[in-house]
């Protein structure tokens, strides 16, 4: 794996030396620039749990962003009209971005059809959106694949994708101060538990919400046992700066089709 880490070194280098990328999560003086004192005063965001990495972002000033959407038959097929739809991964588990109606903005972390990694570095209305390379994990090879950072002023809201590994150095210094982590879980194509825990310890969200785990509840328990975990009883969590835990808080959130979590 130090080949695969020396050549995500190198593309976040370049990521760096790329003007305002990241800026915000890092350096609260630069996120009053990008923007207004009034939003950056007031951070808030509405997640949404669809099932397996598919999640729907709505800022508190209405910016809807969808999270590697998934093709039926895993989970009930929501309707959503997000304005930009980001991909981490080129597989109908999260790249079916058919389901999203309007004309969104469709991010996609890799191309030539997942060979290589795309980079991605914009705002879209109130957020600044860009990625990181990462490596996901295939039947004991490594496969690129992309983490999304989403930086909504002062909040910092990171979807890891389908992460296979602890993070690089520069990993974390493009990340900086993440407020909220979507950390995959489930082993095989993503992290084990185990893998996931040393991520939160070098992350440090204030909240994580676990992903990819097929609603293993073994692969769940193993990942949140001894950690301060809270289970409520509905698919969405709002977030506010204002209110965030003093120290990380696992947050299960429950899709819709009303499986049992607990």
């Amino acid at each position: 794996m130090k080949l695969a880490q020396l050549l995500i070194a190198t593309l976040l280098m370049g990521l760096s030396t790329a003007a305002g990328v990241a800026a915000s999560c890092r350096d609260l003086d630069v996120a009053r620039l990008r923007f207004s004192l009034a939003y950056a005063a007031e951070p808030d965001a509405v997640i949404q749990y669809f099932g397996h990495n598919f999640f729907q972002i709505t800022t508190s000033k209405g910016t809807k962003i969808v999270t590697d959407p998934l093709a039926p038959g895993m989970h009930p097929t929501p309707v959503v009209t997000p304005h930009v739809v980001t991909v981490g991964r080129e597989h109908p588990n999260h790249n079916y971005v058919e389901l999203a109606r309007g004309n969104p903005i469709i991010l996609r972390g890799l191309a030539h059809h997942g060979a290589e990694w795309n980079r991605v570095s914009l705002n879209v209305r109130d957020v600044f959106i860009y990625n990181l390379p990462i490596y996901q994990q295939a039947y004991d090879s490594a496969l690129k694949g992309a983490a999304f950072m989403f930086d909504l002023g002062v909040l910092c809201i990171v979807h890891l994708g389908d992460l296979s590994h602890t993070l690089t150095p520069e990993q974390l210094k493009q990340m900086g101060k993440v407020d909220v982590a979507l950390i995959p879980i489930g082993g095989t194509f993503t992290m084990p538990p185990q893998t996931a825990r040393e991520v939160l310890a070098q992350l440090k969200p204030k909240i994580a919400i676990p992903m990819h785990y097929r609603d293993n509840m073994y692969i769940l328990q193993s990942f949140v046992q001894g950690l301060r975990t809270r289970r409520p009883e509905t698919d969405t969590l709002v977030v506010s700066k204002a209110t965030l835990p003093q120290q990380t808080e696992i947050v299960v959130l429950r899709p819709a089709d009303g499986r049992d979590y607990r």
